[in-house]
C-alpha cells in the first residue's frame, strides 16, 4: 500500500469568517484517516483566488502533500474561484478525474452539471476540487478514492503497470 500524505483546503467565506462550521473539510480528513493516510495540512481560506493559490502552494510545497482535496468554490457564484485558482497553482491538468466525478454525480443529482470543479498536478502533487457540502464532498471522494494510490505512484514516476 502506498503511503499518502493528504492536504485539505476549504474555500469558503463563511467558514473562514467563523460563521459556519467546515463539515466538508472535516469529513474529508476523517475519510482519509480511516484509510490510514496522513493528513499533513488543513487550511480554511476565503473564496479568493490569491488565498486559494497560496494555500495550495503551501500544502504542496511546505507540507509536502501527495494529494490536496479542496472543497467549495466550484459553482457558478461570483466568488466560486477554485477551478481557476487550481489551474493557476498547477502545471498540468488531470481532466479525467473531474469528468468522472461529474459523470457519477449526475447519477445522484442533475445539478452535478453545474459543478466547475477541476483536477490538476502541481509537480507530483494531485489537486482535486470537490464540492463544499459535506454530503457531496463525501460522495465525490468515494468516486475517486480507489484510484488515488495509483495516481500518487504515477505522479512519483512509477506505477505505470
Amino acid at each position: 500500500m502506498t503511503e499518502i500524505r493528504v492536504g485539505v483546503i476549504t474555500s469558503s467565506d463563511s467558514c473562514a469568517a467563523g460563521t459556519r462550521k467546515d463539515t466538508a473539510g472535516a469529513a474529508l480528513m476523517s475519510l482519509c484517516e480511516e484509510r490510514d493516510w496522513l493528513v499533513v495540512g488543513y487550511h480554511v481560506c476565503m473564496d479568493d483566488s490569491e488565498a486559494l493559490i497560496a494555500s495550495i502552494a503551501e500544502v504542496a510545497d511546505v507540507d509536502r502533500a501527495d494529494v490536496i482535496l479542496t472543497c467549495g468554490g466550484t459553482g457558478f457564484g461570483p466568488r466560486d474561484v477554485a477551478p481557476e485558482a487550481t489551474t493557476v497553482a498547477c502545471d498540468r491538468p488531470a481532466p479525467g478525474i473531474a469528468e468522472h466525478i461529474r459523470a457519477e454525480s449526475l447519477r445522484i443529482t442533475p445539478r452535478a452539471m453545474l459543478s466547475r470543479g477541476t483536477a490538476a498536478l502541481r509537480g507530483p502533487v494531485l489537486v482535486i476540487n470537490l464540492p463544499g457540502s459535506e454530503k457531496a464532498a463525501r460522495e465525490c471522494f468515494g468516486f475517486v478514492v480507489d484510484q488515488l494510490e495509483h495516481a500518487v505512484e504515477m505522479a512519483r514516476g512509477g506505477g505505470h503497470d
